[in-house]
């Protein structure tokens, strides 16, 4: 195990506070001096009538990649990957990063996220409906973008990494999937729930999907945090373009007074029925592949007694990782030590299997 950073924080759960056409639309690149080139399209959802958006990025110039340099990132409960992955603070997203460095890296947004189809369930009011996208769907729909991309690379496994719930879709295909995937990173892993949780919503009613504002999301980002760890922790700007970018993503939401973020409850539902229980949805000894965990000390959505209570249980990978990271949330993909994680997933990725 790697500590990186300061002690760990308190840990206190906070879980939730709260389309495109098909085709590709090209970004100009070309040849081998850096440019990125850029293409989304949108891939046959599981669900009938739905539609996956997926976003590539890779170097200009090139078209031809193997296992170990080919990702797909999967974003949690709430928030697209669209606008995480590949938001460009201080002019780079994580996407650019990884593009730059030689890999085909893919993004998408689950059914009802970001610029995916959202589900008719979601122009009628939430509580018309059970609640949309669950985890088995989820884990099905990465599964639809992962073959497709395996088919037109022409590739049988590639890198896979999730965030927060992302991380229960990416090891639950994983664990299904074993040869599918090359190595795995899991960013702030959910697991089994210790104690009561907060939500804002009634667990016996919930609804098709849930209501964010931008002040919830701020709050959730900085729960549990003095003032003295929030002080410098955001950069200037960065979260009014995060929000400004992901609120866009929902035309109806943004028209709401005040603007919302709408969010599918499939996750909230299987919160309550699986994992506040002790009853994850995947098995961790299924994972045959190399493994990462990575972890910042002031999570306090996925606290560290979650990756903590993971990491022995994978008992079959060939190598595992965990790192833990000082000064930074949940969110610190988007924090002032965001490098940190960039640098440690980019480690483990390129580096050679231990001897």
């Amino acid at each position: 195990m790697k500590i990186r950073g300061c002690g760990l924080a308190a840990w206190v759960l906070l879980l939730v506070g709260i389309a495109a056409p098909s085709g590709f639309a090209e970004q100009a690149g070309g040849g081998m001096d850096g440019r990125i080139e850029m293409s989304e399209r949108m891939v046959p959802a599981p669900q009938k009538g739905l539609q996956i958006f997926v976003r590539n990025k890779h170097l200009a110039g090139i078209s031809a990649f193997g296992p170990a340099k080919t990702l797909v990132f999967v974003h949690g409960a709430t928030y697209p990957a669209s606008t995480a992955f590949d938001l460009p603070l201080d002019g780079m997203s994580w996407m650019d990063y990884l593009a730059r460095r030689g890999y085909d890296v893919y993004l998408l947004d689950l059914p009802g996220y970001g610029r995916s189809t959202r589900p008719p369930e979601m122009d009628a009011p939430a509580s018309a409906n059970p609640p949309l996208e669950t985890t088995d769907q989820a884990v099905a729909a990465l599964g639809a973008v992962v073959d497709d991309v395996l088919r037109r690379r022409g590739l049988t496994s590639l890198d896979v990494m999730g965030w927060s719930w992302g991380t229960a879709i990416a090891a639950g295909f994983a664990a299904a999937n074993p040869a599918k995937v090359h190595r795995l990173v899991l960013y702030a892993a959910l697991w089994v729930i210790e104690g009561p949780i907060a939500l804002k919503i009634d667990p016996d009613h919930l609804g098709a999907y849930r209501e964010v504002t931008r002040a919830d999301a701020q709050k959730r980002w900085l729960s549990g945090l003095t003032p003295a760890q929030e002080k410098g922790l955001i950069p200037p700007g960065w979260f009014a373009q995060w929000a400004d970018a992901t609120f866009a993503t929902d035309a109806k939401g943004a028209a709401q007074n005040p603007p919302v973020l709408r969010a599918p409850n499939g996750v909230i539902l299987d919160v309550v029925r699986y994992w506040q229980k002790g009853h994850p949805t995947w098995d961790p000894a299924k994972l045959t592949m190399p493994v990462l965990m990575v972890q910042a000390e002031w999570d306090h959505d996925t606290p560290p007694y979650m990756s903590h209570t993971l990491f022995p249980l994978i008992t079959h990978a060939p190598w595992k990782e965990y790192v833990t990271l000082g000064e930074g949330t949940h969110t610190i993909i988007m924090e002032k030590n965001r490098l940190q994680l960039f640098h440690v997933v980019q480690d483990f990725l390129d580096m050679p299997a231990p001897r």
